[in-house]
């Protein structure tokens, strides 16, 4: 049951599990045990809170480029410009878009939208050690023994970050307060404000943070602000990238997704 809601669209496995739990999941009317059962597409109906779920020809693929101070939710209690309002009329399509995990409102570049929850869920698990690329403009210069800290693991209150990869890019010369360095830096973790407190553990401070890969998908050309859809072979290759066999090349085609969707609703797993 919790992977058919999250290739419908509706949550990843886990908020999936939560819907069940909640009772807000019917099959065939019924109540399913709080630990789900298996249902067959082609014979079950089920439904969460009274909405049907149907079959659509196929799922959807966004990449944005997240500008500054955009909130990285579907619905913001308080008004403010979310990540759905960047696609406009695309979030309204028939399709329950949400965000494929985060990035805070100070933190611009790459990020995915997408109904699949399935891909979602593998995307943001830590076993499948998703790459996410960035450039973070660091007040100072950091010094050869900052960088291989940054490299092997830096010391965080849940503990040591897994190695990542970093390189300098260039350097702004002055003061220690006034210079700059641009640092790419690539984790395959995904810890709150990670790369933020990664070079504050070094000393240092981030002036601006931009994500410019995900996995397979870079950022590009995307003007800030703008977005696009993804291709069938950039879809593959995610895929590929967290273990899902892609037979011809492209997702597959038969999968399901929520009748009149919610797409202000909060995105599963959001924090």
């Amino acid at each position: 049951m919790n992977r058919f809601l999250a290739r419908a669209g509706v949550a990843s496995r886990r908020a999936a599990d939560a819907l069940i739990a909640s009772g807000s999941v019917r099959v065939n009317g019924e109540l399913p045990p709080p630990s789900g059962v298996f249902v067959d597409p082609d014979k079950d109906t089920v439904t969460v809170d009274g909405r049907p779920v149907k079959a659509v020809t196929r799922h959807r693929y966004v990449v944005i480029n997240k500008p500054l101070g955009v909130i990285t939710t579907a619905r913001d209690e308080e008004a403010r410009t979310t990540v759905l309002d960047v696609v406009g009329d695309e979030g309204q399509a028939g399709h329950r878009l949400f965000p494929v995990g985060r990035l805070d409102a100070d933190t611009s570049g790459l990020l995915l939208l997408t109904d699949d929850g399935e891909l979602a869920f593998r995307l943001t698990h830590p076993r499948y050690k998703v790459a996410k690329e960035y450039i973070a403009t660091v007040i100072g210069n950091p010094t050869p023994t900052d960088l291989e800290t940054l490299r092997t693991g830096v010391k965080l209150e849940e503990g040591t970050t897994a190695p990542a990869e970093v390189e300098t890019l260039a350097v702004t010369p002055g003061s220690r307060d006034s210079s700059l360095a641009e640092l790419r830096i690539v984790i395959r973790e995904g810890r709150h404000r990670q790369v933020r407190r990664m070079v504050h553990g070094i000393g240092h401070k981030v002036h601006s943070l931009r994500r410019i890969g995900f996995g397979p998908l870079k950022i590009g050309r995307l003007k800030v602000g703008g977005w696009r859809l993804l291709g069938d072979a950039e879809v593959a290759a995610l895929r590929r990238a967290v273990g899902i066999d892609v037979k011809g090349g492209g997702p597959p085609l038969a999968t399901a997704g929520l009748a009149e969707p919610d797409p202000g609703a909060p995105p599963p797993d959001q924090k």
